[in-house]
């Protein structure tokens, strides 16, 4: 599973409050994403969140309180095969959730906002509206 088989991962972080979720934009970009990134060579998903939180929001997350959320997959059209897989997580956290330089801006979405992100933030979006996570 993963990149060996030639499929897009990112490992991404799913921060709810108060029926709202955190999503961010980089610079350059109009669709936002939920904060996270791809695996460095020999990372597992819990080092993958850790760094790429402390690099996009200068936030640390506490590993230990990882849940998986649910792994999501687009798929191309013409022939169903998977084209990008984000393994979501949430975590609690320290530190202020401010965004890097990479990051143009952060924003809390309900799920009135699903248009506003991408095509597997919005699967993501839908499984969280189904659980009643996010009204």
């Amino acid at each position: 599973m993963g990149e060996s088989e030639g499929v897009p991962e990112k490992v991404a972080w799913v921060l709810l409050r108060d029926g709202r979720v955190l999503v961010t934009r980089n610079r350059g970009v109009d669709l936002f994403y939920f904060p996270g990134g791809k695996r460095e060579p020999g990372e597992s998903d819990a080092e993958t969140l850790a760094r790429e939180i402390d690099e996009e929001l200068r936030s640390r997350v506490d590993t230990a309180t990882m849940e998986h959320v649910g792994t999501f997959e687009t798929r191309r059209g013409e022939d169903g095969r998977t084209d990008f897989r984000m393994i979501c997580y949430t975590a609690e956290y320290t530190g202020p959730l401010v965004p890097s330089m990479e990051i143009a801006e952060s924003d809390w979405f309900g799920y009135g906002d699903r248009a506003r992100v991408s095509a597997v933030g919005q699967l993501v979006f839908d499984a969280l509206h189904s659980s009643g996570r996010l009204p």
